[in-house]
């Protein structure tokens, strides 16, 4: 997995090819049975409260970590279409106003489909936060689960 923060930037980009077709990953990121089995904190219980994938519609995640306390995240799909791409925004309940725009490509290469998701900050020290918070090894671990979840489907 690539995981790339440049110095001064806002952005924040991943890239993985997985070993599948792109409508399987694309299905393990659009469906809340499959979600649930690789986003988030591998400590945390994950839960989708709300998953309508559809330009205009909403989402919201709900992690609990073992003392039961609940951290959630939602946003709003701007673009969806499958099995190529999704543009969604990001927010932190707890964080109003720190808003992402992410957009997650699918594309179909020799050995399976580049998943790389482009994720942009309001601002660069927003970014670098997420970086110091341990952005990147979560994202390891959501994307090893995703390849484990996409590997099941086939």
């Amino acid at each position: 997995m690539e995981f790339i923060a440049e110095p001064d930037r806002q952005s924040i980009v991943i890239r993985r090819v997985f070993d599948a077709p792109r409508h399987l990953v694309f299905k393990a990121c659009t469906e809340p049975d499959l979600l649930v089995r690789w986003w988030g904190s591998s400590d945390f219980e994950n839960s989708v409260d709300r998953m309508d994938v559809r330009p205009g519609g909403t989402y919201r995640y709900v992690s609990r970590d073992g003392r039961g306390t609940e951290f959630a995240i939602g946003g709003v799909y701007h673009d969806v279409v499958a099995p190529e791409r999704i543009v969604q925004t990001f927010q932190f309940e707890g964080m109003p106003g720190q808003v992402q725009l992410e957009t997650i490509t699918f594309e179909e290469v020799e050995g399976g489909t580049r998943y790389e998701a482009v994720c942009i900050f309001q601002s660069v020290g927003q970014r670098d936060d997420a970086v110091r918070y341990g952005m990147e090894a979560e994202t390891h671990g959501s994307m090893d689960r995703l390849a484990r979840v996409v590997a099941s489907l086939r």
